[in-house]
């Protein structure tokens, strides 16, 4: 039966192209998925604070497939039953247009792998990381491609239908893994007020520094920070509204407290320090409940700016 018996029609177009979209979603979502796993299993010691940015991309991942997923299983589904009742069907054009186009962009993904894998030899840069990346990206191109190419064959192996199944299972399977690696909906909600208050915290340690700088002494309290012209107000606790904990302990020392909800670990914080005291990247590692954070100003770092506007400007050579 060919295309001009069976005329084509915009249901069919519809559906083709739903069916390609929504494998190329869940393709990705799949890769995506693999590739956050890797970097939170093997970190990049280059990769300051990426923690934060893997579980974001898990959670896209996961809206994705939680979604796209099951379109592309229903309107295989449906297809399939379409074929079934007219076989012809399969040989409208424009479904063998999209699927030779899949298995040419299969080819070249996996062509492009197995050069990027030589490449990398010849470098002499075969780490796990690139491995496991490598070997994903092989995976999942590889999966389509074997698909596709049965699928467009007069008769598929016995195996498909096993091989669909595994393919469900193991999407089902990568999406329970994410959970584990992000954490419930209620731990993120936590982990994000953490977060905030260790920037809030952050904010806090700048302006007691800059304090210091213009006044070399440290404010008696958090209130005096506050000021009309800047338009700095202090923090509060982003989920109870407490303000947060500020002592002076003698000298150049000061401390700082809040309640955090969770544990942190040096893989999850985001810490884009603004002006930090001491060495750079001042710890921010909390544990769950009260944490207090002690913080002593070097003032060879951080020399008071007081006087230096008196200084007479150099006049201009005429």
């Amino acid at each position: 039966m060919t295309e001009q018996i069976y005329k084509t029609s915009p249901k069919d177009i519809f559906l083709q192209l739903l069916a390609i979209v929504t494998l190329y979603g869940s393709a990705a979502g799949v890769l995506t998925l693999l590739f956050q796993f890797i970097n939170l299993q093997v970190p990049d010691p280059l990769s300051y604070g990426s923690t934060g940015s893997a579980r974001s991309a898990i959670r896209f991942a996961v809206s994705s497939l939680i979604i796209v997923f099951p379109v592309y299983l229903w309107v295989m589904r449906f297809l399939a039953r379409a074929y079934a009742a007219e076989p012809e069907r399969k040989e409208i054009r424009i479904r063998k247009w999209l699927i030779y186009f899949t298995l040419f962009a299969a080819g070249l993904i996996i062509m492009g792998d197995l050069v990027a894998l030589v490449n990398s030899f010849l470098n002499g840069e075969l780490t796990t990381r690139f491995l496991l990346k490598l070997l994903s990206v092989f995976l999942v191109a590889g999966a389509v491609f074997w698909y596709y190419y049965w699928d467009i064959k007069e008769q598929e192996p016995t195996s498909m239908t096993l091989f669909r199944r595994a393919i469900i299972c193991l999407v089902i399977v990568f999406v329970g893994a994410a959970f584990f690696f992000m954490g419930s909906p209620k731990t993120e909600r936590m982990r994000q007020f953490d977060q905030q208050r260790v920037n809030d915290l952050q904010t806090i340690q700048w302006q007691i520094v800059n304090y210091w700088q213009q006044k070399e002494e440290l404010p008696a309290s958090l209130g005096m920070l506050e000021d009309d012209i800047s338009g700095f107000r202090t923090p509060h606790d982003p989920e109870t509204g407490i303000v947060y904990e500020y002592t002076m302990k003698g000298g150049m020392t000061f401390e700082l407290c809040a309640n955090f909800s969770l544990v942190s670990s040096d893989a999850n914080t985001n810490k884009a320090v603004p002006y930090p005291v001491g060495e750079f990247g001042a710890n921010w590692n909390h544990a769950a409940g009260r944490t207090c954070f002690s913080r002593t100003i070097d003032p060879e770092l951080y020399p008071p700016q007081k006087g230096l506007d008196k200084i007479a400007p150099v006049p201009a050579v005429r």
